[in-house]
């Protein structure tokens, strides 16, 4: 039986050995200088291997790779990184140029690291980067019967211990397209695979609000209507404009978010959104609950309320058919995650909690894998904070947001945040916000897009 099962290993495996130089990403191989690296660098002892000294290979597409040994105070580490090349800035008596540098960094695309355990040199786990963000990648650990295999993206884990079928040594040869071949049915590849050429209206999108930053200005309560008049989102009464720059807009939070939304409507329907549609109440709470005493006294889901029905006024205008929030498929529930790396250590993790939505630090992964699977989209998000002033504590929705992830042509994964009339990298917001829930709705991009 084992022989059997040794020969159907090496059936799946030598049928896609013709990709050795070549694989569905681009991604530079190195399975044929890994093949001959074992026996002094991958089963040999730590004082055997602290003797090599850093190794360069050629593969059979020329591409350059430097295989190494470096050490932490608990591991030693073997790379086998691909050459790329940076820009050095140079200060000499003749003054200051730029050089190219060639470097090999361990954590680039392409690379693969072994990490064996000091104490007992046995391997602890196999890495293989494949990404221009080196924080995503999939990674290989030893079995009782099989090797293991994890799928991570910004410190999430989309996919855990997963048996692979195939014995852990193996993977110190085998390919990147290999590795995609004997885990297509055990990893979700669709979270990290994308055609990277398919996000222009979301790049045109943020680059025209972009230009228009400078001209909104933050203003409590305030929206423009459909009339383009500016009036106050709580009770619809036009908003004093005694002072008020007239070459400026004024808006809220919320109003901001309107005003992209009515970028999207108006060029397809002609005007722009109503304010009674999108205050409709989308939260049902027990009046004699500790959410409906509240309520009474705080608007606790405005925000929620607020970009649900956005959202779903939105696509209603962009599919030609009326839809309530609760009809449209707005709302953003997916659970993509298991687990997720922490401080202290690897912890299960519920990702998403009903009319709650997202802790803020797996926001980054999640965007990440929505902008892979739904290509085009951006987000109006809710964000659910704490009045910690209160007694007891006060979770509200009250300020909105909007993201933009996209993939440039290079692979590499940018999500821009626009909140309160300004642009923020989606690491600061996480930072802003490490407390907080977010709620996400999804509205298709376009390039017909003209807020006012």
């Amino acid at each position: 039986m084992k022989k059997v099962v040794s020969i159907l290993i090496t059936l799946v495996l030598s049928s896609v050995s013709l990709f050795a130089s070549y694989n569905s990403l681009g991604v530079p191989d190195s399975s044929e200088i890994r093949e001959q690296l074992a026996e002094r660098w991958f089963e040999a002892p730590l004082s055997a291997v602290r003797q090599n000294m850093p190794e360069v290979y050629y593969n059979e597409a020329g591409q350059k790779f430097q295989v190494r040994l470096e050490e932490t105070n608990d591991t030693f580490n073997i790379f086998v990184s691909p050459s790329s090349e940076i820009n050095v800035t140079v200060y000499t008596s003749k003054g200051v140029s730029v050089e190219k540098q060639e470097v090999f960094p361990g954590d680039s695309a392409g690379s693969f690291v072994l990490v064996r355990d000091k104490k007992t040199e046995k391997p602890i786990r196999v890495r293989y980067y494949f990404m221009k963000n080196n924080e995503v990648f999939v990674q290989i650990t030893p079995g009782q019967k099989t090797a293991l295999a994890d799928m991570v993206i910004y410190n999430n884990y989309a996919a855990r211990g997963v048996p692979t079928g195939v014995p852990f040594a193996k993977f110190y040869e085998i390919s990147f397209e290999d590795l995609m071949n004997v885990t297509k049915t055990k990893l979700p590849w669709k979270y990290v695979t994308a055609d990277c050429t398919v996000y222009h209206s979301v790049q045109q999108m943020i680059a025209v609000i972009k230009e228009k930053l400078p001209k909104i200005m933050i203003a409590n309560d305030a929206m423009y209507d459909e009339n383009n008049q500016l009036v106050h989102i709580s009770s619809g009464n036009k908003y004093s404009t005694d002072g008020l720059d007239e070459t400026k807009l004024y808006l809220s939070s919320a109003g901001f978010l309107k005003w992209i939304a009515d970028g999207l409507v108006e060029p397809v329907a002609g005007g722009r959104l109503k304010r009674a549609p999108l205050i409709q109440e989308t939260v049902k709470v027990k009046d004699n609950g500790h959410q409906g005493v509240l309520s009474k006294k705080y608007n606790l889901f405005f925000g929620l309320d607020w970009v649900r029905n956005l959202a779903s006024a939105v696509i209603s205008v962009q599919n030609g058919r009326t839809y309530l929030f609760n009809q449209s498929g707005v709302d953003v529930k997916i659970n993509p995650f298991a687990s997720a790396v922490t401080d202290a250590g690897v912890a299960n993790t519920v990702t998403f909690v009903e009319d709650s939505g997202y802790t803020a630090s797996v926001l980054k992964s999640l965007l990440y894998v929505l902008a892979a699977t739904e290509p085009g989209n951006c987000y109006f998000g809710a964000i659910r904070a704490t009045d910690r002033t209160a007694v007891p504590e006060v979770k509200y929705f009250s300020e909105c947001c909007a993201f933009f992830p996209y993939f440039l042509e290079d692979g590499s994964f940018q999500c821009t945040v626009f909140m309160n009339g300004r642009q923020m990298y989606i690491d600061d917001f996480i930072l802003l916000h490490s407390e907080d829930f977010i709620y996400l709705t999804r509205v298709k991009s376009d390039e017909r897009f003209f807020p006012n």
